[in-house]
């Protein structure tokens, strides 16, 4: 593992068209469809850094985790490279990460997962926001 890489978790929080066309009202309907269902032909994604961890630690902040769902969740990132986190998974992470929360728990790790919880109570208040997380060199 190299020592300076990062894990950093991004934040989709607004989405912005690429036109300069004006476009007729019902062509403006089809569009915002097409957006609602996920096709991004012309979107430009908004990602804000959140949170960066350094890829040496993050293994031993997910050792901290209980066995289970949360834990292989934010494991994939190791295996795939990135995942994403979406209103599905804000439960499941937020009961995992809470406990590293208390006082007393180890640095940078009651950080990071302090900081984490507080980014999943905005999904739950705004189920379209995402995390993106992606390690990087």
């Amino acid at each position: 593992m190299r020592e300076d890489g990062k894990v950093i978790f991004w934040s989709l929080r607004q989405k912005f068209l690429d036109s300069d066309d004006d476009m007729p009202a019902q062509a403006q309907q089809v569009m915002y469809y097409s957006l609602a269902i996920g096709h991004h032909v012309g979107v430009i994604d908004c990602l804000k850094n959140e949170l960066t961890c350094t890829l040496e630690h993050y293994p031993a902040w997910l050792e901290l985790l209980p066995e289970g769902e949360a834990r292989r969740k934010l494991r994939g990132l190791l295996t795939f490279g990135e995942i994403t986190i979406d209103s599905t998974h804000t439960s499941l992470l937020a009961n995992a990460l809470a406990p590293l929360c208390a006082p007393g728990q180890p640095e940078p790790f009651r950080e990071w997962s302090e900081t984490l919880i507080r980014l999943l109570g905005e999904i739950e208040r705004e189920p379209a926001i995402y995390l993106i997380v992606r390690k990087v060199a």
